[in-house]
């Protein structure tokens, strides 16, 4: 039986259209909160809002945006009068190029959403608790690329950097005026996310076979991040703040020279020739 922990309290989801955001508003739901659905694809979040367990809206917004950012918060105080806690979940997946071959502004696209995206999210949270005298709690969406490298998907990892200090700067401000900032990270957790990639090696397409080796040997389900979310949100993690939570199956405690760990288990010279092609000419030896 699932817990009653946010009865009364008015949450915001970003990116609440399917994947990781759908199953934290849906969990939210069912804990007992009203819930402001925010999506870019505003009928995926009028969708989801429909099959809630309980009170909820749906806002079309581009949350990369002042004005989207402050139109979300509009219909959230035109409807509920306040909100309470926040889940800034919003984010995309960006190129896989390789780094002489990027974009600016495949680069610029990514940081657009995924950083000054969650800093619009946390700096209307912060106006907004101040304008209500009212503390509150706040999750944003991390990543296991916060806290290693990939050379690979740059303008993400990037951005998932700059999220960490996001969440470690807010929590810092929040946490004299007892509001709490943390994040979740999830590891592989296939999802809509993806979908444009899902015939790029470390796309979705061998996502599955990527977790089997993590120490959990499976991939992961948006319902277990959402549950690590509410978490954070909610009054039982009181004393945690600035916190990244890693929901990832094992994956970023994994030390891949080690055989439990699957040193000398894979072929680097057919990963370094896909990722390098023409260019790969072995490493300095």
């Amino acid at each position: 039986m699932t817990s009653r922990r946010f009865d009364g309290a008015i949450a915001v989801v970003t990116g609440a259209g399917n994947g990781l955001g759908r199953a934290s508003a849906q969990r939210l739901s069912e804990e007992g909160a009203s819930v402001v659905l925010v999506d870019i694809n505003g009928e995926s979040a009028k969708q989801v809002s429909a099959g809630l367990a309980g009170p909820s809206i749906a806002v079309h917004a581009d949350i990369s945006t002042e004005d989207g950012v402050q139109s979300y918060i509009d219909a959230a105080l035109a409807e509920y009068g306040r909100i309470d806690l926040h889940h800034l979940n919003a984010g995309i997946f960006g190129s896989f190029d390789a780094l002489p071959d990027l974009a600016l502004e495949d680069f610029e696209k990514v940081m657009s959403v995924n950083v000054r995206g969650q800093f619009l999210g946390l700096r209307a949270a912060f106006r907004l608790f101040r304008e209500q005298q009212s503390v509150g709690s706040i999750v944003v969406t991390a990543s296991i690329a916060s806290l290693t490298g990939s050379a690979d998907l740059l303008p993400y990892v990037t951005s998932k950097h700059a999220v960490a200090g996001l969440i470690h700067s807010a929590a810092m401000y929040g946490g004299p005026l007892g509001i709490r900032v943390n994040g979740v990270a999830p590891g592989i957790v296939p999802t809509d996310l993806f979908a444009a990639a899902a015939s790029a090696s470390g796309g979705k397409n061998d996502m599955v076979q990527r977790a089997a080796t993590t120490p959990l040997r499976r991939a992961g389900a948006p319902e277990e991040i959402a549950a690590v979310a509410a978490f954070l949100l909610s009054s039982d993690a009181s004393y945690m703040t600035g916190q990244i939570v890693s929901a990832d199956g094992g994956a970023t405690i994994v030390n891949t020279v080690r055989p439990s760990g699957g040193a000398g288990a894979w072929d680097t010279d057919r990963v370094d020739r896909g990722l390098y092609g023409d260019n790969w000419k072995g490493a300095t030896r």
